[in-house]
C-alpha cells in the first residue's frame, strides 16, 4: 500500500521499508542485468515507432562541454575538449600524408555524469546491496561494473516516451521552484490536464520537466549541479513501482527533490529505485523545446530512442536522447 504522506521522524525505517515494497528483486531472474527495461518490449517499440507522424526531431541532450553545470564535486568536471589534428596542421603539410590529404581529430575528457546522462544499475547500492540482492563488491571493482555495466543497456532504450510538463502545469511562468517535492498527485494531476497521449504505463520512458534547467539557462549555473532543485518525492517511490515504466528523466542534477526530504539521508529515492526496483534514472537531459511543441500540439507521447553510450563496465553513462514526433 502506498503511505499516504512521509514520515520524517525515522528516515532509516522509512527506506528500508519502501525497499522492500518496491523490490524487484528475482522478479526476472537471478541472472538479469536489465531490471525495469524488462518491460520495454518489441510491443512497446512498435509503439512508440508508430508515434512518428510529422518527422521532427528533438535532442534531450545538454551540450558537453567545458562551459557546463558540474563544479568538481567528487571530482565531476565539465568535459574537456582538445584538438590533436587541426586545419592549420594540414595547411601546414606536416601531417605526413601523401597527395595532400589533411584531417584533423579531437579527444575529450570527461566524467561519465557530466551531462546529459543514464544512471545504471550499478551506480547506487543500499546496505552494501546492489541491484537482484548482489553483493556490491562482486558487482562493481576497480575494472568497473563486471556484471550490470551500462552497455548492457545499449540497445534496449528505445520506445514510447511521454513528457510529464510538471513546470508547466503546476509551477510559476513554467517552473517549479527549489525544494518543490513532486508527488504522485502532481504527476497525475499534470497527466489529467494533459490528456490522454500523456497517460504513463508499463514500459514507458517517462521524462519530467520541471523548469530548473530552463532556470540555470537563464540566470546561470548557480547550485545546479548538486544544489537545491525542485524533483521528485520520495513518496512517488510506490507509484514509479506500480506504474511498471522502464525508465524515468528529468531536467535536473539528481532527480529526486533537493534538500532531500529526509534530514539524514542522501539521495534516498536512488537508494530505493537502482539497486531495489532496478530502475534506470537520467538525468541533466533537456526538455524545453520539446515541451514547447507538446504544448502547441496538445501530443505529450512520442518516439524516443535514448541508447547510452556503451562504456564497458560503466556505471552511468552520456547520452544524446532523441525524441520524434
Amino acid at each position: 500500500m502506498r503511505p499516504d504522506k512521509l514520515d520524517r521522524t525515522d528516515p532509516a525505517g522509512a527506506i528500508a521499508a519502501a525497499a522492500q515494497r518496491c523490490s524487484n528483486w528475482g522478479r526476472w531472474g537471478a541472472d538479469d542485468v536489465l531490471g525495469t527495461l524488462n518491460f520495454l518490449d518489441e510491443a512497446k517499440r512498435r509503439e512508440g515507432a508508430a508515434l512518428v507522424r510529422r518527422g521532427v526531431s528533438f535532442s534531450l541532450a545538454q551540450p558537453f562541454d567545458m562551459d557546463g553545470p558540474q563544479k568538481g564535486w567528487r571530482r565531476r568536471t565539465n568535459p574537456v575538449h582538445t584538438m590533436l589534428d587541426t586545419g592549420t596542421d594540414a595547411e601546414r603539410g606536416g601531417q605526413g600524408f601523401p597527395h595532400g590529404f589533411g584531417g584533423a581529430d579531437d579527444v575529450v575528457f570527461m566524467p561519465l555524469q557530466a551531462s546529459t546522462q543514464w544512471d545504471g544499475l550499478g551506480h547506487v547500492f543500499d546496505h552494501g546491496m546492489a541491484w537482484n540482492g548482489r553483493r556490491a563488491g562482486a558487482v562493481v571493482t576497480a575494472a568497473g561494473d563486471r556484471v550490470t555495466g551500462i552497455e548492457t543497456a545499449a540497445a534496449s532504450i528505445v520506445g514510447r516516451g511521454v513528457l510529464l510538463d510538471v513546470g508547466r502545469a503546476m509551477g510559476t511562468d513554467g517552473e517549479l521552484s527549489d525544494g518543490f517535492a513532486i508527488t504522485v498527485e502532481h504527476l497525475e494531476a499534470t497527466i489529467a490536464a494533459q490528456g490522454e497521449s500523456a497517460r504513463v504505463g508499463r514500459g514507458d520512458l517517462v521524462c519530467v520537466r520541471t523548469g530548473r534547467l530552463s532556470r540555470a539557462r537563464r540566470e546561470g549555473w548557480g547550485d545546479y549541479a548538486g544544489g537545491d532543485s525542485p524533483g521528485l518525492s520520495f513518496t512517488t517511490a510506490d507509484w514509479l513501482h506500480d506504474t511498471e515504466i522502464a525508465g524515468i528523466a528529468t531536467d535536473t542534477w539528481g532527480f529526486e527533490v533537493r534538500p532531500n526530504e529526509f534530514d539524514d539521508a542522501f539521495q534516498p529515492l536512488h537508494q530505493v529505485c537502482i539497486p531495489h526496483m532496478g530502475l534506470f534514472i537520467g538525468e541533466m537531459w533537456d526538455f524545453d523545446a520539446l515541451a514547447a511543441d507538446c504544448a502547441a500540439d496538445g501530443v505529450w507521447d512520442f518516439f524516443l530512442c535514448a541508447a547510452p553510450l556503451p562504456v564497458t563496465g560503466a556505471v552511468g553513462a552520456p547520452v544524446n536522447p532523441i525524441a520524434v514526433k
